[in-house]
């Protein structure tokens, strides 16, 4: 019954804590929006603004809500999300629920694949490092993770884009599916391989945090002394490792790859942008850059709840397998 209880204390106040960055984010994000140099009616009809008239500029300010003041658009907006409506897109006309719902998935699948790679990829490295200290090898992989720590996502993006989907020709270049392939024609392998390029761009800029932190872990677990009395009784290698070195290092590991859902989310931005994958990035930039504010506060809400969702389960995680962590949840 205490176990129960505890656990309900704590996902409640994670509850609390959810709802109060949700309101928070929101209104920031709003009064941002407020102070852009961007006309969202310019933005709303495009290259024919110059044949609008003031009066159709005034209706078209008066079907959006334009004309309210910041803070009535901004109740009415909320008012609305708790009846479950985020609004319709002013750049896309659709009902926002229906446009997350649509590049949700892209997005997932994209970030699925990049944060495994990156996690396995990061946690091999770093260990790797580790078991070969001031070695070439970990000299390597120490520039290598240092280098990518300071490298823009961006930068990343083109550099793969000019080599392998220019220069080279292995894969396409941009997009989700073939251009010009109707819907019913595209196949698994199709959106696999134009998922190529984004996902090995988040997976290399995400695996130098991984790796150096590991790596520093494992470095702290082989100076203690129950190494050393390990070693002592002739244990080596992989086996010194896979007895004493693994459950230290892989729970530190897991906890910083959920807690890096915010760097995952920010990175697949602007490689969305990049490689013009339809997923929630882009459509972030594309509200941002023609004050689409239904569409931003819509896309900010669901990224607000993507990253904590990573961070609560780091946190259960930790919970559930460090018994200190489960005490002090029960308690």
């Amino acid at each position: 019954m205490e176990d129960r209880m505890g656990w309900a204390r704590f996902v409640g106040f994670k509850m609390l804590r959810l709802l109060s960055l949700l309101a928070g984010v929101s209104v920031v994000s709003f009064i941002l929006m407020q102070f852009s140099p961007v006309d969202p009616v310019e933005a709303y009809i495009g290259g024919d603004m110059i044949r609008v008239s003031a009066e159709q500029r005034s209706l078209i300010e008066e079907r959006w809500g334009l004309n309210d003041s910041p803070v009535e658009r901004l109740f009415s907006w909320g008012q609305a999300l708790v009846q479950g409506d985020l609004g319709t897109s002013m750049i896309y006309r659709q009902p926002v629920a229906d446009i997350i719902q649509e590049r949700f998935m892209n997005s997932v699948a994209l970030m699925a694949v990049a944060w495994v790679l990156s996690g396995l990829i990061g946690f091999g490295l770093g260990v790797a490092a580790a078991m070969r200290l001031d070695s070439r090898l970990d000299r390597l992989i120490c520039w290598y993770c240092y280098t990518l720590a300071s490298t823009p996502v961006f930068w990343i993006a083109l550099l793969l884009l000019m080599v392998f989907g220019v220069w080279l020709g292995w894969l396409p270049i941009g997009l989700g599916v073939p251009a010009g392939m109707a819907a019913d024609q595209v196949t698994w392998g199709d959106r696999a391989m134009h998922m190529i390029l984004p996902a090995l761009t988040l997976s290399l800029t995400g695996v130098a945090a991984i790796a150096l932190h590991t790596r520093q872990k494992l470095v702290d677990v082989l100076d203690s002394d129950y190494i050393l009395f390990a070693r002592a009784r002739g244990e080596r290698g992989v086996q010194l490792f896979r007895r004493h070195g693994f459950r230290h290092v892989v729970l530190p590991a897991l906890t910083l790859q959920f807690a890096s859902f915010s760097e995952l989310f920010g990175g697949a931005v602007l490689a969305e942008q990049v490689f013009s994958y339809p997923g929630l990035g882009q459509a972030t930039v594309q509200a941002g850059l023609r004050g689409d504010v239904p569409l931003l506060l819509g896309l900010v809400l669901c990224s607000a709840i993507f990253v904590f969702t990573g961070n609560m389960l780091a946190d259960i995680l930790y919970r559930i397998i460090d018994p200190r962590m489960k005490e002090e949840a029960i308690g």
